[in-house]
C-alpha cells in the first residue's frame, strides 16, 4: 500500500529510478535537483542564494484567533498598510461567546484593520480559512503563507506554508521568510481508489508511514504519478490538507485538466497553468502510494499516526483500545478512562460522528455521506452525527442538489462552516465518549475535554464515508468498503455572489483614516527586554512525554476567547501538563522585574546558587524542558504565553516542527538543545557571554547547572541562526527589532 524509499530517486518517463541504481554524475544530479515543481517555484520567490533562502509569499492568511495578535504586532513595528494581500477570516472565534468574553469584538477589529491596511476580511460562517484560500486566492506557481498549521494548497499548484504570526508580520513589514533550501520527497501515486476508501484513509496511510521516523519532517512532499489522474480536486485538497500531520514545510502537486476545470468552476480560470517535473528529475527520497491498495483507516487516539486499517482494528479491537485506554489513564491520572466498554457482541460502538472543516467539509465528502445515508437513520440513542460544510458555496449546492435533506431527513444535524471542532471549540464529547471524525487531528484534549476536572473523551480519525456508513449501522463502527451505496454524485456548481455581496475586499486599497476599533478584551503585547550579556534560567517545568504538542503548550478551544489578551491568555499555558507551572514562572518574573530596580538578584536566589557571582548584565528567566516540543498548531502564543510570564528560552533534545523553532525565536526566547535535558524543576541554569556567543555564530555552550547545593556542567547547544535572527534574539523580539529598525 505505502512503501518508503530512504535514499535519492530519479523521476523519468513516468518511473522512479533508485540513486543507487540510476549511475549519474554528481552534475547531473545537481541539475536534476532543479528540475522538480518545488525548486522552481521556491526560485521564483527566492530573494537569497543556493545556500539561504529568502522567500516573499505572493498572500498571506489569518483567522480570528491570530489576526488580531499579527496586526498589533506589525502596528507596534510601524506598519502604514498590507504591502501583500492579506485575507482576514472568521471561522475559529464564530460562536463569539466562548470562555466569557465577546469574540464578535475581535470581529470587528479585523475589519476595521482590513480597511485601514487594505486587506480582505471574510465573515464567520462564511467560509473556513482553507476553503476560502482555495476557492479565492489559491494559484499555481504561487506561495501563500497562513498563521495557522493546516495551509496547504498544494494540490491546487500552490506551496502553501503555515506558521506562526510573527512570520506574517514579517511579510506585512516586507521582510522575508528564510529556511535552508529543503529536501523534497516525491510522493508517487499509481492505481485507483476503491469505492468507500476516501481522502482521508490515503492521508491516514500515508501519516503512519512517515511520521514515526521523522522522515519528512521539515521537507517538501511533491506528488507525482499516474494515480493522481484518477482523483477529483476534493479529494487530492483532502489529502494534500492532512500533509501536515506528517510534519513536512510543504506541499505540492502536479496540475492537469482537472486543476484547469477547478479554477474555471470557480471563475479564475487565469490562476491555471501547467506543473510537472522535468526529466529527470531527482528527489531525496520517496513514498509510493498504490491508491488500489488503500483501504479505510482509523487513525486511533491519540494522534493521527496512531492509524490502522478499520479491518485490523476490527480484527484486534480489544487490544488495540485497551492501548488506548492505558494512555487515557496516564492523561487523567486515575483508572476511571475506559474504551474496552465500547466493545459489545463484537462489535465497536461509538458515540459521535463528525464531518468538518478543511479537510472534511468539502462538496464530495458530504455528498457522498448523504447518499450512503440515502433512506437510513442514525438512531433515536446516543449516537449523534454533526456535518459542517466547508464553505457557504458548498452548503449552497449541496442544498441545491437535496444532500441537505437527505442529510437531515436521518437525524444528522448540518451546522455553518465552523473550525470549532477541529480544536475543542464545538462538539466536546461527552467524558468517556468515543468521536468519529473526519477532521484534521485528535491530540490528546484537543476535542475540549478537561482532565484537571476529571472530563476525558476521545477522538479517532476517519473518512467521511466509512463515518457514514457508521451513522448508519446505528454507531457501529463499520468500513464504507463493505456498505452498498451510490457513489455518483451531481456536480458541484461555484456560487461566487455569496461572496460578492458578502466579502469585503478592500486588498490594496487602505483607508488610513480609518480607526482600528477595540474591544475589551484586545490587549497590546507587553514590552520585552533585550537579551542580556549573561543569561540565568530557572527551570520551572519539566515535561517527560516523547512529544508535547502546542494544544499542550496552550490549549486551544476553551482559550479561544482570550487570544487577543496576552496576560489572560498566558494563565492558561501548560495548564493541561503542569497546573503548577504558571505560579513557578510568575514568582520567576517577578524577581526579575525586582532584579531590575535593585540591580541585584534576590537573595533567596543567590543563596540556592551557593553565593556564585553571574556577573553584571544577566538577564534572568525561566525555561521549560521537554524532550520534542511543537508538534501540531502553527499559533504563535504557544511560545508567546511563556514570554509573557517571563520565559527567556526552551531546552529539548529537538524541535518538533520549524514552526514552532520559528516562534520562539521571533518572540526572542532561545530554542536550546541538549542531548541529554536531565533537568529538575527548581534548576538554575546559568550561560556566560551568551549576547556575544549569539552574535558570533557560536553553536555550542558550556553552562552550569545548580542543582541543590550541586553544580556541574552541561553542553548547550544553538542551530546556527540567520543574521537576522541573531539581531531578534537580541533585541528580545521580532517587535524590538522591528522598532529598533524604525
Amino acid at each position: 500500500m505505502v512503501k518508503v524509499i530512504r535514499q535519492g530517486v530519479y523521476y523519468s518517463e513516468g518511473k522512479l529510478i533508485k540513486e543507487s541504481q540510476a549511475f549519474k554524475t554528481d552534475e547531473k544530479k545537481r541539475a536534476a535537483q532543479k528540475n522538480t515543481i518545488a525548486y522552481s517555484v521556491l526560485q521564483t520567490h527566492n530573494s537569497g542564494d543556493e545556500t539561504q533562502y529568502r522567500l516573499k509569499f505572493d498572500a498571506i492568511a489569518s483567522h480570528d484567533i491570530t489576526y488580531v495578535g499579527i496586526v498589533q504586532t506589525a502596528k507596534a513595528s510601524g506598519i502604514e498598510h498590507f504591502p501583500v494581500p492579506y485575507t482576514l477570516t472568521n471561522c475559529h472565534n464564530s460562536l463569539c461567546a466562548v470562555g466569557g468574553t465577546i469574540n464578535e469584538d475581535d470581529h470587528v477589529f479585523g475589519l476595521s484593520a482590513a480597511k485601514k491596511y487594505g486587506g480582505d476580511y471574510v465573515p464567520a460562517h462564511l467560509a473556513v480559512i482553507h476553503q476560502y484560500m482555495r476557492e479565492c486566492a489559491a494559484k499555481c506557481g504561487a506561495m501563500i503563507l497562513g498563521s495557522d498549521s493546516h495551509t496547504r494548497y498544494g494540490a491546487l499548484g500552490t506551496m502553501a506554508i503555515g506558521e506562526g504570526g510573527p512570520e506574517l508580520v514579517k511579510q506585512l513589514l516586507k521582510q522575508t521568510y528564510d529556511i535552508k533550501p529543503p529536501e523534497v520527497i516525491a510522493v508517487y501515486l499509481k492505481g485507483k481508489l476503491r469505492k468507500g476508501v476516501g481522502p482521508q484513509d490515503v492521508a491516514l496511510a500515508l501519516i503512519r508511514a512517515v511520521f514515526p521516523s521523522g522522515f519528512v519532517k521539515n521537507k517538501i512532499l511533491e506528488f507525482i504519478g499516474p494515480g493522481i489522474a484518477a482523483l477529483s480536486m476534493d479529494y487530492r485538497n483532502g489529502i494534500d490538507v492532512m500533509t501536515t500531520e506528517t510534519t513536512c514545510l510543504s506541499s505540492i502537486w502536479e496540475t492537469d485538466g482537472k486543476t484547469e476545470e477547478y479554477f474555471r468552476d470557480h471563475n479564475r480560470a487565469e490562476a491555471y497553468k501547467r506543473l510537472a517535473p522535468a526529466e529527470p528529475a531527482y528527489y531525496d527520497g520517496a513514498v509510493t502510494i498504490d491508491l488500489s491498495k488503500v483501504e479505510p483507516m482509523i487513525a486511533l487516539p491519540f494522534h493521527p499516526s496512531n492509524a490502522y486499517s478499520i479491518r485490523e482494528f476490527l480484527e484486534r479491537s480489544e487490544e488495540l483500545l485497551k492501548e488506548v485506554e492505558e494512555k487515557g489513564r496516564a492523561i487523567l491520572g486515575t483508572d476511571a478512562f475506559c474504551l474496552t466498554n465500547k466493545i459489545k457482541d463484537g462489535k465497536v460502538y461509538v458515540d459521535q460522528g463528525v464531518i468538518a472543516g478543511c479537510a472534511g467539509g468539502s462538496y464530495e465528502n458530504i455528498a457522498e455521506s448523504a447518499e450512503i445515508l440515502r433512506g437510513k437513520s442514525i438512531g433515536t440513542g446516543a449516537f449523534t452525527l454533526n456535518v459542517y460544510p466547508s464553505s457557504q458555496p458548498v452548503y449552497k449546492c449541496l442544498t441545491e442538489n437535496g444532500y441537505t435533506g437527505l442529510l437531515m431527513e436521518t437525524g444528522a444535524t448540518l451546522k455553518t462552516a465552523f473550525c470549532g471542532p477541529c480544536f475543542g471549540a464545538g462538539d466536546t464529547p461527552a467524558t468517556g465518549a468515543l468521536s468519529i471524525r473526519h477532521t484534521t487531528r485528535n491530540f490528546e484534549n484537543r476535542e475540549g475535554s478537561k482532565p484537571a476536572q476529571g472530563q476525558l473523551s476521545a477522538v479517532a480519525l476517519m473518512d467521511a464515508r466509512s463515518i457514514a456508513a457508521t451513522a448508519a449501522n446505528g454507531g457501529v463502527l463499520t468500513s464504507a468498503l463493505d456498505y452498498e451505496y451510490n457513489k455518483r454524485v451531481k456536480k458541484y456548481r461555484f456560487d461566487g455572489k455569496i461572496y460578492e455581496n458578502r466579502v469585503y475586499r478592500g486588498a490594496g486599497k487602505p483607508q488610513k483614516d480609518q480607526a482600528l476599533v477595540y474591544g475589551p478584551n484586545i490587549a497590546d503585547w507587553p514590552e520585552q527586554i533585550p537579551l542580556g550579556k549573561n543569561l540565568l534560567m530557572k527551570v520551572v517545568s519539566v515535561l517527560k512525554d516523547p512529544v508535547t504538542t502546542t494544544d499542550e503548550l496552550i490549549p486551544s478551544g476553551e482559550t479561544s476567547s482570550y487570544r487577543s489578551n496576552p496576560y489572560k491568555l498566558s494563565e492558561f499555558a501548560l495548564s493541561r501538563k503542569d497546573p503548577e507551572y504558571v505560579g513557578r514562572a510568575k514568582s520567576v518574573r517577578e524577581e526579575e522585574l525586582a532584579r531590575r530596580e535593585t540591580g541585584v538578584l534576590p537573595q533567596r536566589v543567590i543563596q540556592e546558587l551557593g553565593g556564585f557571582e553571574v556577573g553584571k548584565d544577566t538577564v534572568y528567566g525561566s525555561v521549560v524542558v521537554s524532550n520534542k516540543p511543537g508538534d501540531g498548531s502553527a499559533r504563535e502564543q504557544a511560545a508567546s504565553c511563556q514570554r509573557v510570564l517571563g520565559g527567556v528560552a526552551n531546552l529539548c533534545k529537538e524541535y518538533a516542527t520549524k514552526r514552532y523553532f520559528s516562534n520562539l525565536v521571533n518572540w526572542g526566547m532561545l530554542p536550546f538543545t541538549c542531548e541529554k535535558p536531565d533537568f529538575k524543576t527548581g534548576d538554575y541554569i546559568y550561560v556566560a557571554d551568551i549576547a556575544e556567543g549569539i552574535k558570533s555564530g557560536e553553536t555550542r555552550f558550556i553552562a552550569q547547572v545548580f542543582s541543590k547545593g550541586t553544580r556541574r556542567d552541561v553542553v548547550l547547544e544553538l542551530a546556527p541562526f540567520t543574521a537576522d535572527e541573531k539581531e531578534i534574539l537580541l533585541a528580545g523580539c521580532l517587535i524590538n527589532y522591528n522598532k529598533k529598525k524604525i
